[in-house]
């Protein structure tokens, strides 16, 4: 299908082939097929409603997201590349 050819390019491991890494940048992603419907300029111009507006409290207002557990911040004791860059 036209989807999972989009994310097949979107997700290529190899950078020589991704799109929106290639020659033509984001025109290779915007001219692709899945998006053949799309009108790029009115969505430019803010015409396009929105299919979903998530509700906010305001700026910062993570409530949308996942709650995960922090990890413990971790500091080598020694310098992985120390000796690279002695003189640095």
């Amino acid at each position: 299908s036209d989807l999972k050819d989009l994310l097949r390019n979107l997700l290529q491991v190899d950078l020589t082939k991704r799109y929106g890494n290639l020659k033509n940048g984001v025109d290779d992603i915007k001219t692709h097929k899945w998006f053949a419907s799309t009108d790029w300029i009115a969505i430019y111009q803010r015409k396009v409603e929105p299919p979903f507006i998530p509700k906010s409290k305001g700026p910062g207002d993570a409530s949308n997201f996942d709650d995960y557990e922090e990890e413990p911040l971790r500091i080598a004791t020694t310098e992985k590349f120390g000796k690279e860059f002695e003189e640095f």
